[in-house]
C-alpha cells in the first residue's frame, strides 16, 4: 500500500514505524508526535540505539499487558470484596429508610405548595385602582 506520490524518505519512515510498533503506542498515548519521531529518525538514522526500546517494547508489552490486566482485575475484585465485608447491611438499610422518608417529606411539601398556588389565584395589578403613596406625619 505505498503511495507513489510520497517522498521516498517518508515511505522509508513508514516502513520503519511498522517495524517499531512502540512508536505507534507512544503517539496514541499522546506522549510524542509523529513529527518528533520523524525529525529524530532523520537526525539519528535507523540504526541508533534509542530505537531499540521501541523495537523491544512491542514484543515485551504483548506478553506483559494481559498479565497486568489480569492482575489489576484481581486487585480490584479484592478491594470490592473487602469493602463489602466492611459494610453493615443493617446500617445501610436504616440509612436507605431515612433517605426514603426525607424524599417523601420533600414530595409532600412540594405538593402543598402546588395546592396553595392553585387555591389563591393572582390578581392582575391595575395601576389606576392603586392608591397613591402618601406620607403620614405624626
Amino acid at each position: 500500500m505505498s503511495n507513489p506520490e510520497l517522498d521516498p524518505s517518508i515511505a522509508k519512515f513508514k516502513k520503519f514505524v511498522q517495524e517499531h510498533p512502540g512508536l505507534i503506542r507512544e503517539v496514541r498515548n499522546g506522549n510524542k508526535r509523529w513529527q518528533d519521531f520523524y525529525e529524530q529518525w532523520v537526525l539519528l538514522g535507523e540504526d541508533d540505539s534509542s530505537w531499540e526500546t521501541y523495537l523491544k517494547d512491542a514484543s515485551s508489552k504483548k506478553v506483559e499487558e494481559p498479565a497486568k490486566k489480569k492482575k489489576s482485575k484481581q486487585e480490584w475484585m479484592k478491594q470490592v470484596t473487602g469493602l463489602m465485608e466492611k459494610v453493615d447491611m443493617n446500617k445501610m438499610e436504616g440509612n436507605i429508610e431515612q433517605l426514603n422518608g426525607a424524599i417523601t417529606n420533600i414530595q409532600s411539601l412540594l405538593a402543598q405548595f402546588k395546592d396553595e398556588n392553585k387555591q389563591t389565584p393572582t390578581k392582575p395589578s391595575n395601576p389606576s385602582t392603586r392608591r397613591p403613596f402618601q406620607f403620614y406625619r405624626d
